[in-house]
C-alpha cells in the first residue's frame, strides 16, 4: 500500500515541528543564560598605557596558531593606517588578534590597543549556537569545535564585541575564526598565552581573573592621575576574562561604551531562539513545497491514459 502524503498533512508536521524546536530551544538558552563563569578562571589584564604598538603579540598569535603569513610583516607599523569598515582594523579569519592605533585628544601621542576575544564570563556565542560548538572551559577560554559548526553565524549576531569571523574561503567546511586564548596548546597547561609571553613592555600581566582585579585596583589607587577610574571587562557583558585599563577615556581608545552590564543574551535570548527554527526548518519547510508542486504540475500535465479495453478486443 502506498503511502499518501497530501499537502496538508505535510505542512502539519512541519509546523508541529517548528513549534517543538522553538519551545525546546527557548527553555534551553532560558536556563543556560544562568551560567556565572568559573570561580578559577583565568584572564589578561591589559595595561594601554604601557603598549607601544610593537604588534609582537600578533606575531606571536600567528605562529602559535598556525595562521598565514599577513601580507604586511609584523615589523611594517604603516599597518595602522589601514582601516576597516569601522575605521579599524578588526581581527578576522586570518589573525586572530590586531593592535590598533589611537589619537586621543588628551595625549601627545598614540595610543595602542590590542583586540581580541574578550572570553566573556558568560558567552553570548555559546548561548546562542544551537549545536553547542561553543565550550566555556574552566580555565576561562571560550572555545570553538569547527566538526559540529553549521555555519549558521548565529554567534557572529551575538557577540557584543564583533569578534567571530567567518571564513569565506571554504564553502563546504563552514568554520568561525577566532582567539581561543590558546587553550590547547597552552591555557590548558597554566602557561600563558603566546600573546602575553611575547609582549616586551608587560602590557599584558596573566593570571587569576580575582587577582588580576586586584592589581587592576591597586594600579587606579597608586596612580590615580594615570589612568580613568574603571576596569573595562570587569562588568562589561556580565564580566570578561580580557580586562583593561586606560590613560584615556575608553571611548577615545574604540571601546563601545554601550555594551551593557549584564550578559548580552539576557536581552536577546529569545529573539535568538527562533534563529535556528529559521535556519533549520524553512528551508526544508520550502523544499517541501517545491517538491509538493512539482508533483501537482506532472500531475497536471500528464495526458489521459486510455481505459482498458481487454473484454471488448476478446469479445467478453
Amino acid at each position: 500500500m502506498k503511502l499518501r502524503v497530501n499537502r496538508r498533512t505535510f505542512l502539519g508536521s512541519m509546523v508541529s515541528a517548528a513549534a517543538s524546536l522553538f519551545v525546546g530551544q527557548t527553555a534551553e538558552n532560558a536556563s543556560a543564560h544562568d551560567f556565572t563563569g568559573y570561580e578559577s578562571s583565568k584572564g589578561v589584564l591589559v595595561d594601554l598605557s604601557r603598549c607601544v604598538g610593537c604588534r609582537s603579540c600578533e606575531a606571536a598569535c600567528n605562529k602559535e596558531q598556525g595562521l598565514p603569513e599577513p601580507e604586511i610583516g609584523f615589523d611594517d607599523l604603516s599597518i595602522f593606517k589601514q582601516t576597516g569598515p569601522d575605521g579599524k582594523r578588526r581581527p578576522d579569519d586570518k589573525a586572530y588578534t590586531v593592535v590598533n592605533a589611537y589619537d586621543p585628544p588628551l595625549l601627545d601621542h598614540p595610543l595602542f590597543r590590542k583586540i581580541q576575544c574578550n572570553h566573556c564570563l558568560e558567552p553570548a556565542c555559546l548561548t546562542a549556537c544551537f549545536v553547542n560548538a561553543y565550550t566555556k572551559t574552566p580555565e576561562g577560554a571560550v572555545v570553538y569545535n569547527a566538526d559540529v559548526c553549521v555555519g549558521c553565524r548565529t554567534c557572529m549576531i551575538a557577540c557584543p564585541f564583533s569578534i567571530p569571523a567567518f571564513r569565506y574561503s571554504s564553502a563546504f567546511h563552514p568554520r568561525i575564526m577566532k582567539c581561543i586564548f590558546c587553550y590547547d596548546s597552552r591555557l590548558s597547561k597554566n602557561l600563558p598565552p603566546a600573546c602575553v609571553e611575547a609582549c616586551p613592555m608587560e602590557a599584558l600581566t596573566f593570571g587569576d581573573r580575582k587577582t588580576l582585579l586586584r592589581i587592576a585596583r591597586n594600579r587606579l589607587r597608586e596612580h590615580p592621575g594615570r589612568y580613568v577610574q574603571h576596569i573595562y571587562g570587569e562588568f562589561e557583558a556580565g564580566g570578561t576574562s580580557w580586562l583593561y585599563l586606560s590613560p584615556v577615556p575608553f571611548a577615545d581608545a574604540g571601546f563601545d561604551m554601550h555594551v551593557p552590564n549584564q550578559p548580552i543574551i539576557n536581552y536577546v535570548k529569545d529573539f535568538l531562539a527562533v534563529v535556528p527554527m529559521v535556519l533549520t526548518i524553512w528551508p526544508g519547510l520550502f523544499a517541501g513545497f517545491y517538491l509538493l508542486s512539482r508533483r501537482s504540475g506532472k500531475a497536471a500535465i500528464q495526458p489521459p491514459q486510455p481505459e482498458d479495453s481487454s473484454d471488448e478486443n476478446t469479445g467478453r
